[in-house]
């Protein structure tokens, strides 16, 4: 919560109070052929955990403003089309939006477990670690 709120609100947030949700979106946009340039928008989160009276944990991510759709546009392309019916997704839906609304749910959910996976690494102290242990580029000697 103190890097949500408070973090966000000293720098000035303006699309919510999160811990990366735009990252989140963004990938579940481009593969399921959404515009990417709706990111802005559709990132609007705020992300709260508490603890319970149980002791267990208590996360929600409040986004207003998803912006995707299920026909047209990039959804036909080969690879995007086989992600949205993957998902169960692709197409208008029995009901007009249906499917659409169905996405915006997966946008949700796929964004709350990254928001609970980034805070986990955060607290746990582990971010540095697990980029370091899964960086791409290979280890450069100083000395040579």
């Amino acid at each position: 919560t103190q890097k949500n709120l408070i973090g966000s609100a000293m720098a000035g947030s303006v699309g919510g109070f999160n811990a990366h949700a735009s990252n989140i979106v963004t990938a579940v946009f481009l593969a399921t052929g959404q515009d990417p340039a709706q990111n802005v928008e559709s990132s609007n989160c705020i992300t709260l955990m508490e603890e319970t009276d149980e002791g267990d944990l208590w996360i929600s991510c409040t986004m207003p403003s998803i912006e995707v759709g299920t026909v047209g546009g990039g959804t036909s392309l080969p690879a995007q089309s086989a992600c949205l019916k993957a998902i169960g997704c692709k197409g208008g839906g029995e009901t007009p939006g249906a499917n659409a609304k169905q996405l915006a749910h997966v946008v949700a959910s796929a964004t709350m477990a990254g928001e609970l996976s980034l805070l986990a690494a955060l607290a746990a102290n582990t971010l540095v670690q697990a980029h370091m242990a899964h960086n791409r580029k290979p280890a450069t000697s100083s000395s040579k």
